[in-house]
C-alpha cells in the first residue's frame, strides 16, 4: 500500500490545513547491463570448466597403452606361480584314497588261513583289495575274491582287522558288497565320480595289494572304454568296461581305479594276459563305478 504525504496548504487569510497527495513509488535498481552480467558468468563457471577439462585429459591419458617393461613380465610371472595351483599328481591321488582302501582275505574254511593262493592259482583262499563306500563300513569288492568263502577278513588303513560278511552280488559285473563287523574310529569312504567325462589318454591311479603286497599304487593312463572282457575265474563275460595301462596282479582285484584327484571312477576286475603266469603285460579292466555303485542300490553322485 502506497503511503500518503501530507502537505500543508496555506492562504491569506486562512488556517492552514493540511492536504494529502500520493507519495510517488521508489524506483526500482537499474538491472546491471548485459556485459556485466556475461562477466560475472565467466568468472563462475570458467575455473569449473578448466578443473574438469584437466581431469578428462588426465583419465584418457591414464588409458593410453604403454610397453611391458621387463619388471613388468618378471612380476606377472612371480604372480601367477603364486597365485595358480599345481596340477594333481599320482602321490595326490594316492594319499587321498588311501584311507578307504582295504585288504581282502577270504578263507575257504573255518580254519586258519590256507597256505596257497591266487598267486598259484589255486583256490584255497584268496587275496584281494577293497574300497569304503559308506561310512557305516560297506566295502566293495570283487566277487571272485570272495565267492564261496566261508570267512572273510578286511584290514583297513590304520591297521583294524575285522570280520566281514558278503551282503551284496552284481555277478554280471563281478562285484560284492562287504559289510564289516567293526569300524575305525576314523573311517573315510572314498569319494566317486562319474565316468562321463572320462576319456582315452586320462591319468589314472590303481591302489591295491598285488600278492598280498601293499598297499602299493600304480600310475597310467585310459587306454580305451566300452571293452569287453571273459573273466578267467568266473568265466563270465564281462562288458563296458574301462582298459587301462596302470600296472595290475592278482591281489589288486576289487580295489579302486581313481583319478589324479583321488575320486574313483572304477572297481579293478582283471588282467588280460594270454599265457598262465596270470601276470601283468599291459592291459587291466575295471568296472565303471556307476555300475559298482548300483550294486548295492545307490547312487553314486
Amino acid at each position: 500500500m502506497r503511503r500518503r504525504a501530507a502537505v500543508y496548504s496555506a492562504r491569506p487569510g486562512r488556517v492552514a490545513r493540511p492536504v494529502t497527495r500520493l507519495a510517488q513509488p521508489e524506483k526500482p535498481a537499474a538491472p546491471p547491463a548485459a556485459g556485466a552480467r556475461r562477466i560475472a558468468w565467466r568468472k563462475l563457471v570458467m575455473p569449473v570448466l578448466a578443473v574438469a577439462v584437466v581431469a578428462l585429459v588426465a583419465a584418457l591419458w591414464s588409458l593410453q597403452p604403454r610397453g611391458l617393461t621387463e619388471k613388468d613380465v618378471q612380476a606377472l610371472i612371480k604372480y601367477t606361480l603364486e597365485t595358480t595351483p599345481p596340477p594333481p599328481t599320482a602321490r595326490d591321488a594316492y594319499e587321498k584314497i588311501l584311507p578307504s582302501v582295504v585288504a581282502v582275505r577270504a578263507m575257504a574254511d573255518d580254519g586258519e588261513e590256507g597256505t596257497k593262493g591266487m598267486e598259484t592259482g589255486k583256490a584255497d583262499w584268496q587275496r584281494g583289495t577293497g574300497v569304503i563306500i559308506v561310512d557305516s563300513g560297506l566295502i566293495l569288492t570283487n566277487l571272485h575274491v570272495v565267492q564261496g568263502a566261508r570267512r572273510i577278513r578286511v584290514t583297513f588303513s590304520d591297521g583294524l582287522d575285522a570280520e566281514a560278511t558278503v551282503v551284496g552280488e552284481r555277478a554280471e559285473h563281478d562285484l560284492a558288497v562287504l559289510q564289516a563287523k567293526e569300524l575305525p574310529d576314523d573311517i573315510m569312504p572314498a569319494t566317486m565320480r562319474s565316468t562321463a567325462g572320462l576319456q582315452s589318454g586320462d591319468d589314472v591311479v590303481a591302489v591295491g595289494f598285488p600278492f598280498g603286497i601293499g598297499p602299493s599304487a600304480s600310475a597310467g593312463v585310459v587306454s580305451g572304454l566300452k571293452r569287453d572282457y571273459v573273466s578267467p575265474e568266473g568265466k563270465r563275460l564281462l562288458t563296458n568296461l574301462i582298459q587301462f595301462d596302470a600296472a595290475v596282479n592278482p591281489g589288486n582285484s576289487g580295489g579302486p581305479l581313481v583319478t589324479l584327484d583321488g575320486e574313483v571312477v572304477g572297481i579293478v576286475t582283471g588282467l588280460l594276459n594270454p599265457t598262465e603266469n596270470r601276470v601283468f603285460i599291459g592291459i587291466g579292466f575295471a568296472v565303471p563305478i556307476e555300475n559298482a555303485a548300483s550294486a548295492i542300490g545307490l547312487s553314486p553322485f
